[in-house]
């Protein structure tokens, strides 16, 4: 407890002296303030934006997209997962496949996307499930394909069926891949949804940095950006909260 909590102390130390730094950057005009607003300038600009501004409006979109995208990539992956993982079959004949698709960068597709589907909440909705499928489809495979066999033998022996065999034995084995997987993958989510209203011009927090930086609002820029960084961190911690719950089975056993 005392190490986790000097670590908290040490952490939040370090992040005050880059601020402080930031800060001292900005006042000595050593970079224009037209490029490099102080924290102070950012932080008001932040205030002002949910105050008088639309950008609560911003942030739920972009949750509502990295959510959605999330949760059906997630889904998708954990049945494909499984079963791919299960069967030793599927790994080899789809494996060729999963190997030439998964280094294939999300955002290479956009333009794909938007040919077939336009600039529609439908296209964003599509791109960040294909990148945020990897990590949790991967990890599932690699979680299930990794199940101790003694394990099945063990469901067999206890007269479980197969559907059983995996909820029972192999499900909970393969969760700490599976939800290590989710964590990325909600991370992934995130910076795809950013990128996609960038490119496709939807409402959202990657809208609003773009359109300041084109304006050249360094404030409201800066300001975009610690809001994104919070969203990110609070989330991650958040499903790790979840992890570190639904897991602690896991960590006793070991």
């Amino acid at each position: 407890m005392m190490a986790r909590l000097f670590s908290l102390v040490c952490g939040l130390l370090l992040a005050a002296a880059l601020v402080g730094l930031w800060q001292w950057v900005a006042d000595h005009r050593l970079v224009s303030p037209v490029f490099l607003p102080g924290p102070d300038r950012a932080w008001a600009a932040l205030i002002k934006g949910f105050s008088t501004g639309d950008l609560m409006g911003k942030l739920l979109a972009t949750i509502e997209r990295m959510f959605w995208g999330w949760l059906v990539a997630s889904l998708v992956g954990i049945v494909l997962g499984a079963a791919i993982g299960i069967s030793a079959s599927l790994r080899y004949f789809l494996g060729p496949t999963l190997e030439f698709l998964r280094p294939l960068p999300a955002s290479a597709i956009i333009p794909v996307a938007i040919a077939l589907l336009g600039l529609s909440d439908g296209m964003v909705l599509s791109v960040i499930v294909f990148g945020a499928l990897w990590p949790v489809l991967l990890s599932t495979i690699h979680g299930f394909a990794s199940v101790e066999p003694t394990l099945y033998e063990v469901g067999r022996a206890l007269g479980l069926s197969r559907g059983a065999t995996i909820v029972k034995i192999a499900l909970p084995s393969a969760s700490p891949d599976i939800l290590g997987g989710m964590r990325l993958g909600l991370t992934v989510a995130l910076i795809v949804a950013i990128v996609c209203e960038m490119l496709a011009g939807r409402d959202g927090l990657g809208n609003w940095i773009l359109l300041a930086a084109r304006a050249f609002r360094a404030p409201d820029l800066y300001a975009g950006v610690i809001l994104l960084a919070a969203l990110g961190c609070l989330t991650s911690f958040a499903l790790a909260g979840v992890e570190a719950r639904l897991l602690r089975w896991h960590r006793r056993r070991r």
